[in-house]
């Protein structure tokens, strides 16, 4: 069988759906070939929309958009696989992440829910397709996130050094990889989801361009410190979470009214730096290097308010190690896709808490 997988994923901000088609030598990952797709600008607005709190759908509009979340995502396979010059038989499984919709893994009855119906993918792309993945590290008393560490550290690990992995998708994670020790990963807050949507209501574009939006703006510290009074930042990991409950909603309720667009962005920016650096101050406080991928690689405003909130640390990108940032969370759901089919773990207790490793997801075939 070949050993070469398809990673889908379109994350908190819905800026694109990344597809990543990777080979496995000797389980070492290489990426192949990686390219975003974008969505139907009607289709992403309704899922932004549906991130924010308050938003609902009716069970049969709830019902059609997974299926129109599924046929985007089987579209971008196809394109994927036509432009890199790719059979799909040669593709041995597809790993889709799906669109979240909700991701709440606490309380009585703890639950995440990813749109995009497996099936259909199955159908349209003729590749047996790997999907529902988070669910099962919920059902083991996990956060079902964030699911990459493993790959973090079969990449990125290094022998003399305390390092973290930072995404920086719409929500910020952090994957923890001393020098010797287990792996940890954790969720640290809001990163491009936020900014994102200041910058559409304000500029009437989906994200801040190289950060100019913010870079017109001045840090408002008491605005800052309404935001970080949040009790969710200073749960001890295992935590994770999305845009249900960071969202415009959010940000709202902590201003006084009369504060400057730009200040407000400003502020969003230097406020995934803080909570990032507080994060890494709380649980490995001698990080050497911070290698950063996901979209916020691109906005160096944010990058350099990370190095300054960061003094001690390299910060840097995945490209500096030969891995394309834009592309690392679709390469983890090929590899998720991979242990699944080889019945192997996907999850890390240590990152998770879940009650021990286990097979996630579920598996349709073509």
């Amino acid at each position: 069988m070949p050993d070469l997988y398809l990673g889908l994923i379109s994350g908190t901000s819905a800026d694109g759906i990344d597809a990543a088609l990777v080979r496995f030598d000797d389980g070492q990952a290489r990426l192949v070939f990686g390219r975003t797709y974008p969505w139907d600008p009607m289709l992403r607005a309704q899922l932004v929309a549906l991130g924010q709190q308050g938003a609902s759908l009716s069970l049969d509009a709830i019902a059609e958009l997974d299926v129109r979340v599924a046929r985007a995502f089987a579209e971008a396979a196809n394109l994927a696989l036509a432009d890199s010059g790719t059979v799909a038989a040669d593709v041995r499984a597809i790993g889709s992440h799906g669109q979240t919709l909700r991701h709440r893994p606490w309380g009585p009855y703890p639950f995440t829910l990813q749109l995009g119906d497996p099936s259909t993918i199955a159908e349209r792309t003729g590749i047996a397709t790997v999907a529902d993945l988070r669910r099962r590290d919920i059902a083991a008393g996990g956060h079902g996130a964030p699911l990459l560490p493993g790959l973090h550290a079969a990449l990125l690990h290094a022998p003399d050094e305390d390092r973290a992995v930072l995404n920086l998708g719409g929500i910020a994670n952090l994957t923890l990889l001393p020098a010797r020790g287990e792996v940890r990963g954790f969720d640290t807050g809001p990163a491009n989801a936020l900014m994102d949507a200041w910058c559409l209501r304000h500029l009437e574009q989906d994200y801040d361009r190289c950060g100019a939006f913010a870079a017109r703006g001045r840090v408002d510290h008491d605005l800052l410190e309404r935001l970080l009074d949040d009790a969710w930042f200073t749960q001890p990991p295992p935590k994770s979470t999305g845009r249900d409950h960071f969202h415009l909603g959010w940000v709202e309720a902590r201003l006084r009214g009369d504060e400057p667009a730009a200040d407000v962005q400003a502020t969003l920016n230097v406020l995934t730096a803080r909570t990032v650096a507080d994060a890494l101050q709380a649980t490995q406080p001698g990080t050497g290097r911070v290698i950063a991928c996901g979209g916020g690689v691109h906005n160096p405003v944010l990058m350099g308010a990370l190095a300054a909130a960061l003094p001690g640390a390299i910060v840097e990108s995945t490209a500096a190690h030969g891995i394309d940032p834009d592309h690392v969370e679709a390469m983890g759901f090929a590899w998720l896709a991979r242990q699944t089919i080889l019945g192997l773990p996907g999850n890390l207790p240590s990152v998770t808490g879940a009650a021990g490793p286990r097979v996630l997801g579920g598996i349709y075939p073509a």
